[in-house]
Protein backbone atom coordinates (compact mmCIF):
# COMPACT_ATOMS: atom_id res chain seq x y z
CA UNK A 1 0.00 0.00 0.00
CA UNK A 2 1.42 3.53 -1.05
CA UNK A 3 2.25 5.56 2.41
CA UNK A 4 0.04 8.36 0.58
CA UNK A 5 -3.17 6.07 1.03
CA UNK A 6 -2.26 4.39 4.09
CA UNK A 7 -2.54 8.15 5.70
CA UNK A 8 -5.69 8.50 3.97
CA UNK A 9 -7.05 5.50 5.49
CA UNK A 10 -5.95 6.26 8.96
CA UNK A 11 -7.29 9.98 8.82
CA UNK A 12 -10.34 8.97 7.90
CA UNK A 13 -11.04 6.13 10.53
CA UNK A 14 -9.37 8.57 13.34
CA UNK A 15 -11.98 10.99 12.11
CA UNK A 16 -14.70 8.31 11.91
CA UNK A 17 -14.58 7.37 15.21
CA UNK A 18 -14.13 10.96 16.40
CA UNK A 19 -17.78 11.97 15.01
CA UNK A 20 -18.62 9.09 17.04
CA UNK A 21 -16.95 9.23 20.60
CA UNK A 22 -17.65 12.73 20.85
CA UNK A 23 -20.88 12.47 22.01
CA UNK A 24 -21.78 8.47 22.50
CA UNK A 25 -20.87 7.79 25.81
CA UNK A 26 -21.62 11.64 27.50
CA UNK A 27 -24.92 11.19 25.49
CA UNK A 28 -26.77 10.16 28.55
CA UNK A 29 -25.17 12.99 30.69
CA UNK A 30 -26.27 15.62 28.71
CA UNK A 31 -29.91 14.50 28.72
CA UNK A 32 -30.09 14.10 32.20
CA UNK A 33 -28.61 17.13 32.96
CA UNK A 34 -29.28 19.44 30.26
CA UNK A 35 -32.53 18.59 28.49
CA UNK A 36 -33.85 17.09 32.35
CA UNK A 37 -34.63 13.85 30.15
CA UNK A 38 -36.36 11.03 31.99
CA UNK A 39 -34.44 7.56 32.41
CA UNK A 40 -36.86 6.39 29.65
CA UNK A 41 -36.34 9.18 27.35
CA UNK A 42 -32.48 8.33 27.77
CA UNK A 43 -33.24 4.37 26.79
CA UNK A 44 -34.87 5.75 24.10
CA UNK A 45 -32.52 7.81 22.48
CA UNK A 46 -29.77 4.98 22.87
CA UNK A 47 -32.19 2.21 21.41
CA UNK A 48 -32.34 5.28 18.60
CA UNK A 49 -28.60 3.78 17.67
CA UNK A 50 -29.65 -0.14 17.43
CA UNK A 51 -32.41 0.87 15.52
CA UNK A 52 -30.20 2.33 12.49
CA UNK A 53 -28.00 -0.78 13.44
CA UNK A 54 -30.55 -2.93 11.63
CA UNK A 55 -31.31 -0.11 8.81
CA UNK A 56 -27.91 0.00 8.03
CA UNK A 57 -27.11 -3.68 6.41
CA UNK A 58 -29.90 -2.81 3.61
CA UNK A 59 -28.64 0.63 2.74
CA UNK A 60 -25.05 -0.69 2.34
CA UNK A 61 -25.82 -3.90 0.72
CA UNK A 62 -28.33 -3.23 -1.44
CA UNK A 63 -27.88 0.93 -2.74
CA UNK A 64 -24.57 1.25 -1.66
CA UNK A 65 -22.70 -1.12 -2.92
CA UNK A 66 -24.20 -1.65 -6.14
CA UNK A 67 -24.53 1.61 -7.33
CA UNK A 68 -22.38 4.74 -6.01
CA UNK A 69 -18.78 4.79 -4.99
CA UNK A 70 -17.98 4.32 -1.32
CA UNK A 71 -15.93 7.17 -0.44
CA UNK A 72 -18.78 8.95 -2.16
CA UNK A 73 -21.68 7.84 -0.24
CA UNK A 74 -19.34 8.37 2.80
CA UNK A 75 -19.09 11.96 1.89
CA UNK A 76 -22.76 13.07 1.55
CA UNK A 77 -23.88 10.71 4.92
CA UNK A 78 -21.64 12.58 6.74
CA UNK A 79 -22.75 15.80 5.69
CA UNK A 80 -25.90 15.01 5.95
CA UNK A 81 -25.57 14.07 9.37
CA UNK A 82 -23.65 17.35 10.21
CA UNK A 83 -27.05 19.17 9.38
CA UNK A 84 -28.79 16.77 11.66
CA UNK A 85 -26.10 17.10 14.59
CA UNK A 86 -26.54 20.95 13.97
CA UNK A 87 -30.73 20.53 14.57
CA UNK A 88 -29.96 18.43 17.12
CA UNK A 89 -27.51 21.46 18.94
CA UNK A 90 -30.60 23.91 19.06
CA UNK A 91 -33.08 21.45 20.37
CA UNK A 92 -34.14 21.78 24.17
CA UNK A 93 -37.07 19.27 24.15
CA UNK A 94 -35.86 16.30 25.47
CA UNK A 95 -39.17 14.64 23.62
CA UNK A 96 -37.89 15.84 20.41
CA UNK A 97 -34.60 14.47 20.90
CA UNK A 98 -35.66 10.64 20.30
CA UNK A 99 -36.53 11.48 16.92
CA UNK A 100 -33.17 13.70 16.04
CA UNK A 101 -30.58 11.32 17.08
CA UNK A 102 -33.06 8.38 15.28
CA UNK A 103 -32.64 10.39 12.06
CA UNK A 104 -28.71 10.89 13.34
CA UNK A 105 -27.76 7.43 13.51
CA UNK A 106 -29.59 6.54 10.33
CA UNK A 107 -26.69 8.76 8.66
CA UNK A 108 -23.88 7.31 10.74
CA UNK A 109 -24.47 4.06 11.50
CA UNK A 110 -24.35 2.95 7.50
CA UNK A 111 -21.01 4.53 7.64
CA UNK A 112 -19.16 2.03 9.92
CA UNK A 113 -19.08 -0.62 7.37
CA UNK A 114 -18.46 1.84 4.40
CA UNK A 115 -15.13 2.91 5.92
CA UNK A 116 -14.04 -0.76 6.71
CA UNK A 117 -14.97 -1.39 3.35
CA UNK A 118 -12.89 0.89 1.42
CA UNK A 119 -10.04 0.91 3.97
CA UNK A 120 -10.08 -2.95 2.98
CA UNK A 121 -10.94 -2.51 -0.87
CA UNK A 122 -7.52 -0.49 -1.26
CA UNK A 123 -5.71 -3.44 0.36
CA UNK A 124 -3.59 -6.76 -0.75
CA UNK A 125 -3.87 -8.31 2.69
CA UNK A 126 -6.20 -7.17 4.90
CA UNK A 127 -5.15 -9.41 7.41
CA UNK A 128 -2.17 -7.87 7.75
CA UNK A 129 -2.71 -4.36 6.88
CA UNK A 130 -6.17 -3.41 8.75
CA UNK A 131 -5.51 -4.00 12.54
CA UNK A 132 -2.73 -1.15 11.59
CA UNK A 133 -5.62 1.45 9.91
CA UNK A 134 -8.36 0.42 12.31
CA UNK A 135 -6.65 1.13 15.50
CA UNK A 136 -6.65 5.04 14.58
CA UNK A 137 -10.28 4.41 15.41
CA UNK A 138 -9.89 3.35 19.25
CA UNK A 139 -6.94 5.89 20.01
CA UNK A 140 -9.29 8.63 18.54
CA UNK A 141 -11.77 7.24 20.77
CA UNK A 142 -9.52 7.85 23.63
CA UNK A 143 -8.51 11.22 22.27
CA UNK A 144 -11.62 12.95 21.81
CA UNK A 145 -13.07 11.52 25.34
CA UNK A 146 -10.17 12.86 26.60
CA UNK A 147 -10.24 16.43 24.96
CA UNK A 148 -13.86 16.07 26.79
CA UNK A 149 -13.11 15.12 30.08
CA UNK A 150 -10.46 17.88 30.80
CA UNK A 151 -12.58 20.58 29.36
CA UNK A 152 -15.21 19.62 31.08
CA UNK A 153 -18.36 19.44 28.58
CA UNK A 154 -19.33 16.40 28.83
CA UNK A 155 -22.90 17.49 30.02
CA UNK A 156 -23.09 20.17 27.65
CA UNK A 157 -24.04 20.63 23.99
CA UNK A 158 -20.54 21.02 23.03
CA UNK A 159 -19.97 17.18 22.57
CA UNK A 160 -22.63 17.37 19.74
CA UNK A 161 -20.99 20.58 18.23
CA UNK A 162 -17.47 19.01 18.40
CA UNK A 163 -19.27 15.84 16.59
CA UNK A 164 -20.49 18.42 13.85
CA UNK A 165 -17.51 19.88 13.03
CA UNK A 166 -16.27 16.50 12.84
CA UNK A 167 -18.54 15.20 10.48
CA UNK A 168 -18.23 18.48 8.29
CA UNK A 169 -14.16 18.00 8.17
CA UNK A 170 -15.01 13.26 7.35
CA UNK A 171 -17.64 14.43 4.60
CA UNK A 172 -15.82 16.99 2.33
CA UNK A 173 -12.44 14.27 2.96
CA UNK A 174 -14.34 11.81 1.91
CA UNK A 175 -14.20 13.04 -1.52
CA UNK A 176 -10.66 13.00 -1.53
CA UNK A 177 -10.33 9.24 -0.69
CA UNK A 178 -8.86 6.70 -3.04
CA UNK A 179 -11.84 5.71 -5.31
CA UNK A 180 -13.77 2.59 -4.04
CA UNK A 181 -16.41 2.07 -7.01
CA UNK A 182 -19.83 -0.14 -6.83
CA UNK A 183 -19.19 -3.88 -6.91
CA UNK A 184 -20.29 -5.09 -10.29
CA UNK A 185 -20.90 -8.02 -9.29
CA UNK A 186 -22.67 -7.44 -5.92
CA UNK A 187 -25.68 -9.70 -6.09
CA UNK A 188 -26.13 -9.05 -1.78
CA UNK A 189 -30.44 -10.30 -1.26
CA UNK A 190 -32.23 -9.69 1.86
CA UNK A 191 -31.33 -13.54 3.16
CA UNK A 192 -28.00 -12.61 2.72
CA UNK A 193 -27.79 -9.27 4.36
CA UNK A 194 -30.35 -10.59 6.86
CA UNK A 195 -27.92 -13.69 7.90
CA UNK A 196 -30.74 -16.03 6.99
CA UNK A 197 -28.47 -18.25 5.42
CA UNK A 198 -26.78 -18.96 8.55
CA UNK A 199 -29.93 -20.23 10.43
CA UNK A 200 -28.98 -23.94 9.65
CA UNK A 201 -26.15 -23.02 12.42
CA UNK A 202 -28.84 -23.51 14.77
CA UNK A 203 -29.35 -26.95 14.33
CA UNK A 204 -25.74 -27.27 16.26
CA UNK A 205 -27.21 -26.92 20.49
CA UNK A 206 -23.78 -25.03 21.18
CA UNK A 207 -24.39 -23.05 18.25
CA UNK A 208 -28.04 -21.56 19.15
CA UNK A 209 -26.74 -21.05 22.99
CA UNK A 210 -24.00 -18.98 21.94
CA UNK A 211 -25.94 -16.89 19.77
CA UNK A 212 -28.93 -16.48 22.38
CA UNK A 213 -26.16 -15.62 24.88
CA UNK A 214 -24.57 -12.84 22.72
CA UNK A 215 -28.06 -11.91 22.44
CA UNK A 216 -28.83 -11.42 25.96
CA UNK A 217 -25.33 -10.19 27.12
CA UNK A 218 -26.04 -7.11 25.30
CA UNK A 219 -28.57 -6.06 27.60
CA UNK A 220 -25.85 -5.42 30.33
CA UNK A 221 -23.87 -4.04 27.78
CA UNK A 222 -26.61 -1.67 27.24
CA UNK A 223 -26.26 -0.29 31.05
CA UNK A 224 -22.69 0.14 30.33
CA UNK A 225 -22.79 2.34 27.50
CA UNK A 226 -25.97 4.25 28.67
CA UNK A 227 -25.53 4.85 32.30
CA UNK A 228 -21.78 4.61 33.07
CA UNK A 229 -21.08 8.27 32.71
CA UNK A 230 -23.48 9.29 34.67
CA UNK A 231 -23.46 6.97 37.61
CA UNK A 232 -19.73 7.97 37.95
CA UNK A 233 -20.28 11.29 37.80
CA UNK A 234 -22.82 11.32 40.79
CA UNK A 235 -20.65 8.45 42.61
CA UNK A 236 -17.82 11.88 43.04
CA UNK A 237 -15.54 10.73 40.61
CA UNK A 238 -13.60 13.83 38.31
CA UNK A 239 -12.69 13.98 34.61
CA UNK A 240 -15.29 11.01 34.21
CA UNK A 241 -14.39 10.96 30.56
CA UNK A 242 -10.59 11.19 30.77
CA UNK A 243 -10.72 7.71 33.08
CA UNK A 244 -13.28 6.02 31.32
CA UNK A 245 -10.93 6.67 27.66
CA UNK A 246 -8.91 3.52 29.99
CA UNK A 247 -11.44 1.64 29.18
CA UNK A 248 -10.48 1.83 25.46
CA UNK A 249 -6.73 1.29 26.09
CA UNK A 250 -6.99 -1.54 27.87
CA UNK A 251 -9.52 -2.87 24.93
CA UNK A 252 -6.29 -2.65 22.84
CA UNK A 253 -4.16 -4.77 25.50
CA UNK A 254 -6.61 -7.18 25.73
CA UNK A 255 -7.19 -7.52 21.94
CA UNK A 256 -3.24 -8.33 21.72
CA UNK A 257 -3.40 -10.93 24.02
CA UNK A 258 -6.63 -12.87 21.82
CA UNK A 259 -4.60 -15.24 19.98
CA UNK A 260 -2.62 -16.46 23.32
CA UNK A 261 -5.30 -16.79 25.45
CA UNK A 262 -7.70 -18.65 22.61
CA UNK A 263 -4.81 -21.13 22.04
CA UNK A 264 -4.23 -21.99 26.01
CA UNK A 265 -8.32 -21.39 26.86
CA UNK A 266 -10.07 -22.09 23.66
CA UNK A 267 -13.27 -20.81 23.14
CA UNK A 268 -15.70 -22.01 25.88
CA UNK A 269 -13.24 -20.61 28.65
CA UNK A 270 -12.57 -17.40 27.47
CA UNK A 271 -16.21 -16.48 26.93
CA UNK A 272 -16.80 -17.44 30.35
CA UNK A 273 -14.04 -15.32 31.71
CA UNK A 274 -15.44 -12.36 29.87
CA UNK A 275 -19.07 -13.02 31.18
CA UNK A 276 -17.38 -13.10 35.19
CA UNK A 277 -15.70 -9.99 34.14
CA UNK A 278 -19.41 -7.98 33.26
CA UNK A 279 -20.51 -9.31 36.65
CA UNK A 280 -17.32 -8.22 38.33
CA UNK A 281 -17.25 -5.08 36.55
CA UNK A 282 -21.06 -3.75 37.36
CA UNK A 283 -21.00 -5.12 40.87
CA UNK A 284 -17.73 -2.60 41.22
CA UNK A 285 -20.08 -0.12 39.53
CA UNK A 286 -22.71 -0.58 42.47
CA UNK A 287 -20.67 -0.46 44.83
CA UNK A 288 -18.03 1.58 44.15
CA UNK A 289 -17.43 5.20 45.84
CA UNK A 290 -15.19 8.21 46.17
CA UNK A 291 -13.37 6.54 49.34
CA UNK A 292 -13.31 3.27 47.02
CA UNK A 293 -12.73 5.00 43.60
CA UNK A 294 -10.50 2.21 42.86
CA UNK A 295 -13.33 -0.37 41.97
CA UNK A 296 -14.64 2.19 39.86
CA UNK A 297 -11.32 2.14 37.92
CA UNK A 298 -11.34 -1.67 38.42
CA UNK A 299 -14.93 -1.20 36.46
CA UNK A 300 -13.86 0.66 34.02
CA UNK A 301 -11.07 -0.97 32.98
CA UNK A 302 -12.25 -4.25 32.43
CA UNK A 303 -14.28 -3.33 29.46
CA UNK A 304 -11.15 -5.07 27.43
CA UNK A 305 -11.85 -8.13 29.01
CA UNK A 306 -15.59 -8.03 28.74
CA UNK A 307 -15.66 -6.96 25.14
CA UNK A 308 -12.71 -9.02 23.69
CA UNK A 309 -13.07 -11.76 25.17
CA UNK A 310 -16.79 -12.49 24.95
CA UNK A 311 -17.30 -10.27 21.32
CA UNK A 312 -14.28 -11.14 19.09
CA UNK A 313 -13.78 -14.04 20.65
CA UNK A 314 -17.31 -14.97 19.82
CA UNK A 315 -17.07 -13.41 15.79
CA UNK A 316 -13.66 -15.82 15.74
CA UNK A 317 -16.30 -19.17 16.40
CA UNK A 318 -18.35 -17.85 14.48
CA UNK A 319 -15.75 -17.25 11.63
CA UNK A 320 -14.84 -20.83 12.27
CA UNK A 321 -18.02 -22.86 13.11
CA UNK A 322 -19.78 -21.24 9.91
CA UNK A 323 -17.17 -22.49 7.03
CA UNK A 324 -16.51 -20.58 3.77
CA UNK A 325 -19.99 -20.76 2.31
CA UNK A 326 -21.51 -18.51 4.94
CA UNK A 327 -19.15 -16.85 6.55
CA UNK A 328 -20.65 -13.34 6.04
CA UNK A 329 -24.08 -14.57 6.41
CA UNK A 330 -23.14 -15.73 10.11
CA UNK A 331 -21.59 -12.50 11.02
CA UNK A 332 -24.72 -10.20 9.37
CA UNK A 333 -26.65 -12.29 11.78
CA UNK A 334 -24.80 -12.24 14.67
CA UNK A 335 -24.13 -8.25 14.26
CA UNK A 336 -27.90 -7.53 13.27
CA UNK A 337 -29.02 -9.47 16.42
CA UNK A 338 -26.19 -8.37 19.23
CA UNK A 339 -26.04 -4.88 18.25
CA UNK A 340 -29.15 -4.33 16.46
CA UNK A 341 -31.62 -6.32 18.79
CA UNK A 342 -29.76 -7.23 22.01
CA UNK A 343 -28.19 -3.62 22.47
CA UNK A 344 -31.83 -2.20 21.59
CA UNK A 345 -33.89 -4.45 24.40
CA UNK A 346 -31.09 -3.42 26.72
CA UNK A 347 -31.08 0.07 26.31
CA UNK A 348 -35.18 0.42 26.86
CA UNK A 349 -34.16 -1.79 29.63
CA UNK A 350 -32.13 0.47 30.92
CA UNK A 351 -34.42 3.44 30.68
CA UNK A 352 -36.81 1.99 32.29
CA UNK A 353 -34.58 0.43 35.50
CA UNK A 354 -33.20 4.06 35.73
CA UNK A 355 -36.43 5.56 36.39
CA UNK A 356 -37.43 2.78 38.34
CA UNK A 357 -34.47 3.19 41.00
CA UNK A 358 -35.10 7.51 40.36
CA UNK A 359 -36.13 8.74 44.17
CA UNK A 360 -38.75 11.82 44.21
CA UNK A 361 -36.02 14.12 44.76
CA UNK A 362 -34.03 13.33 41.63
CA UNK A 363 -31.31 11.32 42.98
CA UNK A 364 -30.54 8.07 41.87
CA UNK A 365 -29.80 4.88 43.56
CA UNK A 366 -27.25 3.55 41.53
CA UNK A 367 -26.34 0.37 43.67
CA UNK A 368 -29.67 -1.24 42.74
CA UNK A 369 -29.47 0.09 38.83
CA UNK A 370 -26.44 -2.05 38.85
CA UNK A 371 -27.42 -5.02 40.07
CA UNK A 372 -29.88 -5.31 36.98
CA UNK A 373 -27.25 -5.92 34.68
CA UNK A 374 -25.44 -7.96 37.03
CA UNK A 375 -28.14 -10.46 37.35
CA UNK A 376 -28.77 -10.25 33.86
CA UNK A 377 -25.14 -11.43 33.26
CA UNK A 378 -25.11 -13.58 35.96
CA UNK A 379 -28.07 -15.57 34.40
CA UNK A 380 -26.69 -15.59 31.00
CA UNK A 381 -23.30 -17.15 32.40
CA UNK A 382 -25.30 -20.16 34.24
CA UNK A 383 -27.17 -20.80 31.19
CA UNK A 384 -23.77 -20.87 28.86
CA UNK A 385 -22.07 -22.82 31.30
CA UNK A 386 -24.46 -25.97 31.68
CA UNK A 387 -25.23 -26.16 27.45
CA UNK A 388 -22.74 -24.84 25.87
CA UNK A 389 -19.59 -27.15 24.80
CA UNK A 390 -16.46 -26.26 22.77
CA UNK A 391 -16.99 -28.48 19.81
CA UNK A 392 -14.37 -28.07 16.96
CA UNK A 393 -16.19 -29.24 13.95
CA UNK A 394 -17.10 -26.80 11.46
CA UNK A 395 -20.74 -26.83 9.84
CA UNK A 396 -19.33 -28.20 6.50
CA UNK A 397 -16.91 -30.76 8.32
CA UNK A 398 -20.64 -31.59 10.20
CA UNK A 399 -22.59 -32.37 7.46
CA UNK A 400 -19.87 -34.22 6.04
CA UNK A 401 -20.40 -36.22 8.60
CA UNK A 402 -23.89 -37.06 8.15
CA UNK A 403 -23.61 -37.68 4.41
CA UNK A 404 -20.90 -40.73 5.39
Amino acid sequence: MLSTTRFQLSAMMFLQFFVWGAWYGQMSKYLLTELHATGDQVGNAYAAFSLAMIIAPFFVGMIADRYFAAQKVLGVLNLLGAGVLYLITKNTNPGNFFYLILAYCITFAPTLALTSSIAMQQMTSPEKEFPGIRVLGTISWIVVTNIVGYYGFGDKVTIFQLSMYAALILGVFSFFLPDTPPKATSSSSVAQILGLDAFKLFKDRSFAIFFLSSVLICIPLSFYYAMANPSLTDGGMQNVENKMSLGQASEVIFMLLIPLAYTRLGVKKMLIVGLIAWIVRFICFGYGTASTEWMLFLAIVLHGVCYDFFFVTGMIYTDNKAGEKIKSSAQALISIATYGIGMGIGSKISGIVLDMYTRPDGTKDWLSVWLVPAGIAAAVLVLFILLFSDKKRTLAQEDELVLK
